[in-house]
Protein backbone atom coordinates (compact mmCIF):
# COMPACT_ATOMS: atom_id res chain seq x y z
CA UNK A 1 0.00 0.00 0.00
CA UNK A 2 2.88 2.34 0.86
CA UNK A 3 4.42 1.64 -2.56
CA UNK A 4 1.12 2.15 -4.21
CA UNK A 5 0.70 5.80 -2.77
CA UNK A 6 4.44 6.98 -3.09
CA UNK A 7 4.18 5.75 -6.60
CA UNK A 8 0.95 7.51 -6.71
CA UNK A 9 2.47 10.69 -5.38
CA UNK A 10 5.13 10.57 -7.90
CA UNK A 11 3.56 10.51 -11.08
CA UNK A 12 1.08 12.88 -9.71
CA UNK A 13 4.70 15.54 -8.94
CA UNK A 14 5.19 14.73 -12.70
CA UNK A 15 2.05 16.48 -13.82
CA UNK A 16 1.71 18.64 -11.22
CA UNK A 17 5.78 20.34 -12.12
CA UNK A 18 6.08 22.91 -14.46
CA UNK A 19 7.76 22.77 -17.72
CA UNK A 20 11.23 23.72 -17.78
CA UNK A 21 11.25 27.55 -18.47
CA UNK A 22 12.86 28.34 -21.83
CA UNK A 23 15.88 30.22 -21.53
CA UNK A 24 15.22 33.88 -23.10
CA UNK A 25 18.52 35.71 -24.29
CA UNK A 26 17.00 39.93 -24.35
CA UNK A 27 18.67 41.86 -26.95
CA UNK A 28 18.18 45.89 -27.76
CA UNK A 29 18.59 46.32 -31.47
CA UNK A 30 18.41 49.54 -33.37
CA UNK A 31 15.88 49.63 -36.92
CA UNK A 32 17.88 47.58 -39.71
CA UNK A 33 20.76 46.35 -37.52
CA UNK A 34 21.50 42.88 -35.90
CA UNK A 35 18.05 41.20 -36.39
CA UNK A 36 17.84 42.42 -39.69
CA UNK A 37 21.12 40.88 -40.99
CA UNK A 38 20.67 37.92 -39.01
CA UNK A 39 17.17 37.59 -40.59
CA UNK A 40 18.72 37.96 -43.81
CA UNK A 41 21.46 35.48 -43.53
CA UNK A 42 19.23 32.93 -42.29
CA UNK A 43 20.96 32.05 -38.85
CA UNK A 44 18.26 32.27 -36.31
CA UNK A 45 16.85 28.88 -37.09
CA UNK A 46 17.64 26.37 -34.38
CA UNK A 47 19.22 28.72 -31.62
CA UNK A 48 18.46 26.76 -28.58
CA UNK A 49 16.76 29.49 -26.82
CA UNK A 50 14.24 32.29 -27.29
CA UNK A 51 15.56 35.80 -27.89
CA UNK A 52 13.46 38.31 -26.95
CA UNK A 53 14.08 41.80 -29.22
CA UNK A 54 13.37 44.88 -28.31
CA UNK A 55 13.93 48.02 -30.84
CA UNK A 56 15.34 51.27 -30.19
CA UNK A 57 15.09 54.39 -32.28
CA UNK A 58 19.41 54.87 -31.22
CA UNK A 59 22.29 54.12 -29.03
CA UNK A 60 21.16 56.02 -26.53
CA UNK A 61 17.86 54.57 -25.13
CA UNK A 62 18.85 51.25 -25.96
CA UNK A 63 21.68 51.73 -23.39
CA UNK A 64 19.63 52.67 -20.93
CA UNK A 65 17.73 49.93 -21.05
CA UNK A 66 20.72 47.75 -20.95
CA UNK A 67 21.68 49.39 -17.92
CA UNK A 68 18.32 49.07 -16.11
CA UNK A 69 18.57 45.54 -17.19
CA UNK A 70 15.40 45.83 -19.54
CA UNK A 71 18.01 43.67 -22.08
CA UNK A 72 20.96 41.52 -21.55
CA UNK A 73 22.88 42.68 -24.60
CA UNK A 74 22.54 45.42 -27.87
CA UNK A 75 24.61 47.22 -30.59
CA UNK A 76 25.74 50.53 -30.11
CA UNK A 77 28.57 52.71 -32.01
CA UNK A 78 31.78 52.79 -29.72
CA UNK A 79 31.03 56.37 -28.40
CA UNK A 80 27.48 56.04 -26.84
CA UNK A 81 29.14 52.96 -24.95
CA UNK A 82 31.85 55.44 -23.52
CA UNK A 83 29.38 57.25 -22.20
CA UNK A 84 27.34 54.53 -20.62
CA UNK A 85 30.47 53.28 -19.30
CA UNK A 86 31.67 55.62 -18.07
CA UNK A 87 28.34 56.92 -16.24
CA UNK A 88 28.84 53.52 -14.41
CA UNK A 89 26.47 51.20 -16.46
CA UNK A 90 27.43 47.27 -15.99
CA UNK A 91 28.37 46.25 -19.23
CA UNK A 92 31.26 45.59 -21.06
CA UNK A 93 31.84 44.90 -24.68
CA UNK A 94 31.82 41.28 -26.25
CA UNK A 95 32.38 41.55 -29.95
CA UNK A 96 33.24 44.52 -32.36
CA UNK A 97 32.54 45.63 -35.77
CA UNK A 98 34.53 47.74 -37.83
CA UNK A 99 33.67 49.50 -41.08
CA UNK A 100 34.43 52.37 -43.52
CA UNK A 101 33.05 55.81 -41.91
CA UNK A 102 32.37 57.13 -45.15
CA UNK A 103 28.80 56.77 -43.76
CA UNK A 104 29.51 58.80 -40.50
CA UNK A 105 29.23 62.23 -41.87
CA UNK A 106 27.95 66.06 -41.68
CA UNK A 107 25.07 66.70 -43.77
CA UNK A 108 24.12 69.78 -45.09
CA UNK A 109 21.23 70.37 -47.67
CA UNK A 110 22.56 70.46 -51.46
CA UNK A 111 22.31 74.52 -51.79
CA UNK A 112 24.47 74.90 -48.54
CA UNK A 113 27.33 77.26 -49.19
CA UNK A 114 29.21 75.28 -46.51
CA UNK A 115 32.30 73.27 -48.71
CA UNK A 116 34.28 72.10 -45.31
CA UNK A 117 33.45 71.87 -41.22
CA UNK A 118 35.52 75.02 -40.66
CA UNK A 119 32.22 76.33 -42.57
CA UNK A 120 30.00 75.65 -39.72
CA UNK A 121 31.40 77.82 -37.37
CA UNK A 122 28.59 79.71 -35.76
CA UNK A 123 26.27 77.27 -37.45
CA UNK A 124 23.28 75.00 -36.13
CA UNK A 125 24.84 71.78 -35.65
CA UNK A 126 22.35 68.76 -35.05
CA UNK A 127 23.41 65.43 -33.37
CA UNK A 128 22.88 62.60 -30.86
CA UNK A 129 24.24 63.42 -27.41
CA UNK A 130 26.45 60.93 -26.86
CA UNK A 131 25.89 59.41 -30.00
CA UNK A 132 28.80 58.62 -32.98
CA UNK A 133 27.19 61.65 -34.41
CA UNK A 134 28.48 63.79 -31.14
CA UNK A 135 31.92 61.90 -31.15
CA UNK A 136 32.24 62.93 -35.14
CA UNK A 137 31.47 66.36 -33.92
CA UNK A 138 33.86 66.64 -31.55
CA UNK A 139 37.02 64.87 -33.48
CA UNK A 140 35.79 67.80 -36.75
CA UNK A 141 36.57 70.21 -33.97
CA UNK A 142 39.58 69.25 -33.33
CA UNK A 143 40.40 68.77 -36.92
CA UNK A 144 39.54 71.97 -37.76
CA UNK A 145 41.09 73.80 -34.83
CA UNK A 146 38.00 74.98 -33.54
CA UNK A 147 36.02 74.70 -30.30
CA UNK A 148 32.80 73.52 -29.02
CA UNK A 149 31.09 76.93 -28.34
CA UNK A 150 32.51 77.81 -31.88
CA UNK A 151 29.31 75.87 -32.73
CA UNK A 152 25.83 76.18 -31.81
CA UNK A 153 24.91 72.61 -31.11
CA UNK A 154 21.36 70.74 -30.96
CA UNK A 155 21.35 67.60 -29.30
CA UNK A 156 18.43 65.87 -31.18
CA UNK A 157 16.96 62.13 -32.05
CA UNK A 158 17.54 61.68 -35.35
CA UNK A 159 13.68 61.81 -36.73
CA UNK A 160 13.96 65.24 -34.97
CA UNK A 161 17.43 66.08 -36.62
CA UNK A 162 16.21 65.11 -40.35
CA UNK A 163 13.13 67.12 -40.07
CA UNK A 164 14.97 69.67 -38.61
CA UNK A 165 17.79 69.76 -41.67
CA UNK A 166 15.26 69.58 -44.51
CA UNK A 167 13.17 72.49 -43.18
CA UNK A 168 16.37 74.55 -42.59
CA UNK A 169 15.91 74.60 -38.44
CA UNK A 170 19.49 73.17 -38.90
CA UNK A 171 22.50 74.15 -40.89
CA UNK A 172 24.20 70.39 -40.29
CA UNK A 173 23.40 67.55 -39.04
CA UNK A 174 26.41 64.73 -38.36
CA UNK A 175 24.75 61.52 -38.62
CA UNK A 176 25.25 58.31 -39.36
CA UNK A 177 23.67 55.06 -41.65
CA UNK A 178 21.26 54.64 -43.06
CA UNK A 179 20.04 58.39 -42.59
CA UNK A 180 23.30 59.35 -44.77
CA UNK A 181 22.60 56.87 -47.82
CA UNK A 182 19.06 58.19 -47.25
CA UNK A 183 19.13 61.30 -47.85
CA UNK A 184 21.92 61.42 -49.90
CA UNK A 185 19.65 59.24 -52.34
CA UNK A 186 16.36 61.39 -52.13
CA UNK A 187 18.63 64.07 -53.23
CA UNK A 188 18.07 65.73 -49.55
CA UNK A 189 21.28 66.06 -48.27
CA UNK A 190 25.37 65.97 -49.23
CA UNK A 191 28.05 65.29 -47.04
CA UNK A 192 30.00 67.91 -46.34
CA UNK A 193 32.82 65.88 -44.29
CA UNK A 194 33.15 62.51 -42.95
CA UNK A 195 34.49 60.64 -39.91
CA UNK A 196 37.47 58.39 -42.05
CA UNK A 197 40.70 59.45 -40.47
CA UNK A 198 39.47 61.06 -37.42
CA UNK A 199 37.16 57.90 -36.09
CA UNK A 200 37.77 54.82 -35.69
CA UNK A 201 35.21 52.68 -37.25
CA UNK A 202 34.11 50.75 -34.22
CA UNK A 203 30.57 49.14 -33.22
CA UNK A 204 30.18 47.39 -29.95
CA UNK A 205 27.95 44.76 -29.46
CA UNK A 206 27.73 45.03 -25.44
CA UNK A 207 26.40 42.49 -22.68
CA UNK A 208 25.40 43.18 -19.08
CA UNK A 209 27.76 41.66 -17.10
CA UNK A 210 25.17 39.41 -15.34
CA UNK A 211 24.25 37.91 -18.53
CA UNK A 212 27.83 37.41 -19.59
CA UNK A 213 28.11 35.37 -15.94
CA UNK A 214 24.45 33.69 -16.23
CA UNK A 215 24.09 33.42 -19.72
CA UNK A 216 27.40 32.89 -21.39
CA UNK A 217 26.03 30.28 -23.42
CA UNK A 218 23.74 31.81 -25.05
CA UNK A 219 25.65 34.62 -25.23
CA UNK A 220 28.36 32.89 -27.03
CA UNK A 221 26.12 31.05 -28.97
CA UNK A 222 24.37 34.07 -30.24
CA UNK A 223 27.46 36.25 -31.19
CA UNK A 224 28.71 33.22 -33.48
CA UNK A 225 25.34 33.74 -35.30
CA UNK A 226 26.04 37.06 -35.52
CA UNK A 227 29.34 37.25 -36.82
CA UNK A 228 27.95 34.63 -39.09
CA UNK A 229 25.40 37.03 -40.73
CA UNK A 230 27.74 40.28 -40.68
CA UNK A 231 30.43 38.30 -42.69
CA UNK A 232 27.68 37.10 -45.08
CA UNK A 233 26.42 40.06 -45.25
CA UNK A 234 29.78 41.52 -46.65
CA UNK A 235 29.99 38.96 -49.08
CA UNK A 236 26.57 39.16 -50.49
CA UNK A 237 25.76 43.11 -50.40
CA UNK A 238 22.95 42.87 -52.89
CA UNK A 239 21.21 40.11 -51.44
CA UNK A 240 21.07 41.74 -47.91
CA UNK A 241 20.20 44.99 -49.16
CA UNK A 242 17.05 43.58 -50.98
CA UNK A 243 16.21 41.49 -47.62
CA UNK A 244 16.94 44.98 -46.17
CA UNK A 245 14.81 46.82 -48.36
CA UNK A 246 11.83 45.38 -47.94
CA UNK A 247 12.05 44.90 -44.14
CA UNK A 248 12.20 48.21 -43.79
CA UNK A 249 10.56 49.75 -46.32
CA UNK A 250 12.91 52.10 -48.39
CA UNK A 251 14.33 51.81 -51.72
CA UNK A 252 17.11 49.35 -52.24
CA UNK A 253 19.28 51.95 -53.38
CA UNK A 254 19.73 53.21 -50.04
CA UNK A 255 21.20 50.09 -48.36
CA UNK A 256 23.22 48.93 -51.01
CA UNK A 257 24.66 52.73 -51.00
CA UNK A 258 25.36 52.36 -47.18
CA UNK A 259 26.67 48.72 -47.27
CA UNK A 260 28.86 48.86 -50.30
CA UNK A 261 30.43 52.27 -48.41
CA UNK A 262 30.60 50.77 -45.09
CA UNK A 263 32.56 47.28 -45.81
CA UNK A 264 30.86 46.48 -42.06
CA UNK A 265 33.19 43.29 -40.96
CA UNK A 266 33.17 40.99 -37.59
CA UNK A 267 36.55 41.67 -35.63
CA UNK A 268 38.12 40.19 -32.65
CA UNK A 269 38.97 42.24 -29.72
CA UNK A 270 42.55 42.24 -30.07
CA UNK A 271 45.11 45.26 -29.45
CA UNK A 272 43.95 47.69 -31.93
CA UNK A 273 40.35 47.77 -30.85
CA UNK A 274 41.61 48.46 -27.34
CA UNK A 275 44.27 51.31 -28.67
CA UNK A 276 41.10 52.47 -31.04
CA UNK A 277 38.66 52.05 -27.67
CA UNK A 278 40.88 54.06 -25.81
CA UNK A 279 41.63 56.98 -28.47
CA UNK A 280 37.68 57.66 -28.01
CA UNK A 281 38.11 58.15 -23.86
CA UNK A 282 40.61 59.98 -24.39
CA UNK A 283 39.12 62.88 -27.01
CA UNK A 284 35.66 62.80 -24.00
CA UNK A 285 38.30 63.12 -21.72
CA UNK A 286 39.79 66.11 -23.43
CA UNK A 287 36.53 67.80 -23.95
CA UNK A 288 35.42 67.59 -20.69
CA UNK A 289 32.67 65.07 -21.20
CA UNK A 290 33.82 62.30 -19.02
CA UNK A 291 34.99 62.41 -15.55
CA UNK A 292 37.90 60.56 -15.96
CA UNK A 293 40.32 58.41 -17.86
CA UNK A 294 39.04 55.32 -18.46
CA UNK A 295 41.43 51.89 -19.35
CA UNK A 296 39.89 50.99 -22.26
CA UNK A 297 41.55 47.29 -21.59
CA UNK A 298 38.81 47.38 -18.48
CA UNK A 299 35.81 47.53 -20.41
CA UNK A 300 36.26 45.37 -23.28
CA UNK A 301 36.25 41.35 -22.98
CA UNK A 302 37.83 39.25 -25.09
CA UNK A 303 36.82 35.86 -24.42
CA UNK A 304 34.25 35.81 -26.47
CA UNK A 305 36.66 36.27 -29.68
CA UNK A 306 36.24 32.45 -30.42
CA UNK A 307 32.98 32.49 -30.92
CA UNK A 308 33.33 35.41 -33.39
CA UNK A 309 36.00 33.89 -35.33
CA UNK A 310 33.83 30.41 -35.53
CA UNK A 311 30.62 32.47 -37.27
CA UNK A 312 33.19 34.34 -39.72
CA UNK A 313 34.39 31.39 -41.07
CA UNK A 314 31.25 29.40 -41.17
CA UNK A 315 30.07 31.86 -43.24
CA UNK A 316 32.55 31.23 -45.87
CA UNK A 317 32.00 27.45 -45.74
Amino acid sequence: MMRSLLLAAAVLGLFAAPARAETVLKVGDQRGNARAVMEAAGVLDGAPYRIAWSEFPAAAPLLEALNAGAIETGVAGDAPFTFATAAGAPIRVVQATRSDQGGLAVLVRPDSPARSFADLKGKRVGTGRGSIGHQLVLASLEAAGLKPADIDLKFLLPADAKAALVSGSLDAWATWEPYTSQLEVAGQARILSDGRGITPGLSFQAARLDAIAGKRPELEDFLRRLAQARTWARAHPERFAEAWSHLIGLPEAVPLAWFRRADIRPVAIDEGVVADEQRTIDLYVRQGLIPKRLDAAAILDPSFNDAVRQGAAAATQ
